[in-house]
């Protein structure tokens, strides 16, 4: 099992206790996680993400065998595309990217460049939805939801783009998928970290629906918890219970 979002480092709008690897590292051992692709929070709000790389890969140094770093990365910032050689030489399994706080509209072809670019590398982009629900927000946090419309334009980008999209919703899914091809669906995948489980059980209708194999486990801890995504899994209806969820190698290239 492997949680594709999570993240180290201090959020600017409110305290999270904890921010730190050590702490994440014990709480995948606790809930049974084999793995972690973590990000570093602070840098989705930096205007030049670098120094965010960097510090992130000194925390992570000690956890090589736990936590994956996936640095995040500008591509209308200067050498961006040494920041992308920077992440595979770290080992990085995926690069994050935030279109919303960067003030991206949904055709970017800033974006569509970086999503190539790092698939042609065999790195996933990760892209957040969002961090809190709207009614949590800090009345600075100005920033609006990654929009359906900027997530199906990565999609249709190129063969080689690789899209892990976190903190979606179900309509949000649901938009995205059945406005894509069958080819542009499978560059998608999905993490359930806000996908309901009972009473609503949307994480069984998506099952049922678009099939478990183009979602995969993710918490977006520690702004939310471990436990939320493991305990929707394990309510699922029985004949849902032993379907797979996707497999990150097929997601990655070089894995």
């Amino acid at each position: 099992m492997i949680d594709v979002s999570t993240f180290v480092g201090p959020y600017p709008f409110r305290f999270v206790p904890h921010p730190e690897p050590a702490t994440l590292a014990r709480v995948l051992e606790r809930e049974g996680i084999d793995e972690a692709w973590v990000g570093h929070l602070p840098s989705a709000f930096y205007r030049d993400p670098t120094p965010g790389n960097r510090e992130l890969f000194a925390l992570l140094a000690p956890y090589k065998s736990r936590l994956r770093p996936v640095p995040t990365i500008r591509p209308d910032w200067p050498r961006w595309r040494e920041e992308l050689s920077a992440a595979v030489e770290n080992g990085a399994p995926a690069i994050r990217a935030y279109p919303p706080q960067w003030g991206y509209g949904p055709h970017d072809a800033s974006m569509r460049e970086l999503a190539i670019a790092a698939g042609e590398l065999g790195l996933s982009l990760v892209l957040t939805v969002r961090f809190e629900d709207l009614r949590q927000r800090h009345a600075l946090d100005v920033a609006g939801d990654l929009t359906a419309a900027a997530i199906r334009a990565l999609a249709r980008a190129g063969e080689a783009v690789r899209l892990v999209v976190t903190a979606a919703g179900r309509e949000m899914i649901e938009e995205v998928h059945w406005g894509l091809t069958p080819a542009e669906q499978e560059r998608v995948h999905w993490d359930i970290s806000w996908i309901w489980g009972p009473p609503e059980d949307q994480l069984a209708k998506l099952f049922r629906t678009i099939g478990s194999r183009r979602f995969v486990f993710g918490s977006q801890w520690p702004l939310r918890l471990v436990q939320n995504p493991r305990a929707n899994l394990d309510l699922l209806p029985d004949d849902l219970r032993e379907m797979p969820l996707g497999e990150l190698t097929t997601v990655l290239r070089h894995a």
